[in-house]
């Protein structure tokens, strides 16, 4: 079994963590504690079907990084948003990508280089051989008119590790 399928194993053992978000500001409030603990490198991978708050997550994931809310918008048609503060945010959306072999001309390759956070919206059309061995997973359906359910998942070590976080500090 290679090194990653047996972290994935192991952490679906300890997660996901499910959670209740019954408004739009708690699904900033959960950006913001995820973003305010976000350090280089690090992936968020994002999905859920249209209308669930993803972008808002986004919003509040950029307020807890230190950029202002109003920075924030979808990148549907330029497929990524470079947001400089007081750490580097790549906001991906890749609703759009009907082919997997289009990844090559997004540019999305030179953001995984560590010095940005990525934040992929729509990750699950991302093929698997393209996300890192660690990453944190939020998952986001409608549950109500403004209810969702996040299904938070944490894919490593280090993503392990700022998911005990984020549960300890959401309360």
């Amino acid at each position: 079994m290679n090194k990653r399928l047996s972290d994935q194993m192991a952490c679906k053992r300890k997660n996901p963590w499910t959670i209740q978000l019954t408004s739009r500001s708690q699904t900033e409030r959960l950006g913001g504690l995820i973003g305010c603990r976000l350090q280089k490198g690090e992936i968020i991978a994002l999905m859920g079907e249209l209308g669930t708050g993803k972008t808002t997550l986004v919003r509040g994931l950029a307020v807890g990084a230190g950029l202002p809310s109003h920075v924030v918008s979808s990148p549907t048609f330029t497929c990524i948003q470079e947001y400089v503060g007081p750490i580097a945010l790549a906001h991906v959306d890749l609703y759009r990508l009907d082919d997997p072999r289009d990844l090559d001309d997004t540019g999305l390759a030179d953001y995984l280089n560590g010095r940005f956070v990525v934040i992929l919206e729509w990750a699950d059309r991302l093929p698997a051989d393209w996300l890192p061995n660690d990453y944190l997973s939020v998952h986001l359906t409608h549950t109500g008119r403004y209810r969702r359910r996040a299904r938070v998942q944490a894919f490593g070590t280090r993503s392990r590790d700022l998911l005990h976080t984020i549960q300890s500090a959401f309360g």
